[in-house]
């Protein structure tokens, strides 16, 4: 069976001292998930919104001079130091980033260490599964729903508006974390399916959840 967890942002060091983010390839082809995502929205969700923030993203760093030795998830932890412009691009190629790499045209089981954690903390998945639906349904306007790792090592749900993560300095303290799984709920990724159904797309993005790669992210986030 393939494996579909690996996400690589890959800087690239020129010779300039500015970071510069390539936009990382997608590990299915845009078709995988016709049954809950179609091929359309998929193609100009990665095509277009994704390549927009890689693209609005290097030139920002380019015009406030991020040094290129900061890996994305330095930068976002202290994105309070940087503009709106840098802040939203910043997020907008991170979380699309791991988004992708949420999910997986395979069938795939959460290591039993996940589980566990998952039992403690919500009663069982199909409870976390539901409570994140209602959570993440009720973010108003566009936005994100968040799995975290909490910095004293317990899972979390939280919402985002726009671009923000829980890497960011600007999100409130008690939603700061490390994502592990991250579900976009921007219109632009349901919406030609879906139309205003929100909570329809949420129930059927958990058949594609690619949850190998939720618990590689889970037992990285508790060795960070």
């Amino acid at each position: 069976m393939k494996t579909y967890y690996t996400f690589i942002l890959i800087t690239i060091f020129s010779l300039s001292s500015h970071a510069q983010f390539d936009l990382p390839d997608l590990p299915y082809p845009t078709d995988a998930f016709t049954e809950v995502i179609d091929q359309q929205t998929m193609e100009i969700h990665y095509g277009k919104h994704h390549q927009g923030y890689t693209n609005k993203l290097n030139k920002a760093i380019k015009k406030e001079e991020v040094n290129s030795k900061k890996t994305i998830e330095e930068i976002l932890m202290n994105i309070s130091s940087y503009s709106s412009n840098l802040r939203n691009n910043a997020g907008g190629y991170y979380n699309h980033g791991l988004f992708w790499n949420s999910l997986s045209p395979e069938k795939s089981e959460m290591s039993l260490e996940l589980k566990k954690a998952i039992q403690k903390e919500f009663g069982s998945p199909k409870q976390l599964i539901e409570k994140m639906n209602q959570q993440t349904a009720a973010q108003f306007g566009s936005g994100w729903g968040w799995l975290i790792v909490t910095k004293d090592g317990k899972l979390k749900i939280v919402t985002t508006a726009n671009q923000d993560n829980p890497l960011m300095d600007v999100v409130p303290e008690e939603d700061q974390g490390t994502p592990i799984l991250g579900i976009d709920v921007w219109e632009h990724a349901y919406y030609l399916t879906y139309q205003n159904q929100r909570g329809k797309y949420l129930s059927n993005i958990w058949s594609i959840i690619n949850w190998e790669s939720v618990s590689h992210n889970y037992a990285r986030a508790l060795q960070d």
